[in-house]
């Protein structure tokens, strides 16, 4: 059995920079991805979204791959999320099964495409983590809300709260390629085969919907907080120019008089 293991160790990975620098043999690139032979038989799969994924390579290699394109990462992460899947090659063979996946020989494309998934998942699984967090945060809100008949959040954060939701989404729209599939796959029915089983296998688009309706409802709960408080702040803006009203009536009253 053959390891296919995906890390999400960075927010970002300056893929362009690592480019120029990594000396690895590179047999694909494209505007956010590197696709490396590392040694024979062995591959690693650089994303700028902050994922690396490593096949057939040991943990002692995988470590010091981790160190060498550690100077291109954004924020990186000590606690690694991660994702692992065996690779079985059986010449004639192709089958992608729960715990295993079996490919007719090492071929580079297959190996990317199983690689490519992993990853995706991985980043799927952080999603997740986040927009989990983010819904049981808003949830708290909700339930002061129906107990006090207020909200127990400022402006500035609410605001703040709406761009994190914000960013999050446009992350993924810009990083996941769920309902895409690779050019490679386009023209070769086993290609083809062998990413939508491997999607199905993940289960990446149930999980990428399940991601996506949490955003919207996180959204639709912080878009009617931002309702109650225009409309608070609307009150407020009345009360004070009704007080000026009157303190300028009051006024004339007093000059009158006197």
């Amino acid at each position: 059995m053959l390891p296919v293991v995906a890390y999400q160790v960075a927010n970002t990975i300056n893929t362009k920079a690592g480019k120029q620098e990594l000396q690895w043999n590179l047999l694909f690139q494209g505007s956010d991805e590197l696709f490396y032979l590392y040694s024979k038989d062995k591959y690693i799969y650089l994303f700028q979204y902050g994922m690396v994924s490593f096949f057939n390579l040991s943990k002692a290699e995988i470590d010091k791959v981790l160190e060498v394109i550690k100077p291109f990462c954004d924020t990186y992460f000590s606690d690694k999320i991660a994702e692992e899947i065996n690779v079985e090659i059986k010449q004639n063979t192709l089958q992608v099964n729960f715990e295993s996946i079996v490919l007719p020989d090492f071929d580079s494309e297959m190996i990317r495409l199983v690689m490519l998934n992993a990853s995706q998942s991985v980043a799927l699984n952080l999603y997740s983590e986040i927009t989990e967090a983010l819904l049981i945060e808003t949830n708290e809100h909700t339930k002061y809300l129906e107990s006090k008949g207020k909200l127990n959040i400022s402006n500035n954060k609410l605001k703040r709260f709406i761009g994190k939701i914000l960013n999050i989404k446009n992350k993924i729209s810009e990083n996941l390629y769920i309902f895409d599939s690779p050019e490679i796959t386009w023209e070769d029915e086993q290609l083809n085969k062998l990413n939508t089983d491997l999607k199905q296998t993940f289960d990446l688009k149930d999980r990428y919907h399940l991601i996506h309706d949490r955003i919207e409802i996180i959204k639709e709960n912080l878009e009617l907080f931002k309702d109650i408080m225009d409309h608070r702040e609307s009150s407020r803006l009345e009360w004070i120019i009704i007080i000026l009203i009157l303190v300028e009536v009051v006024d004339m009253f007093i000059l009158k008089m006197l």
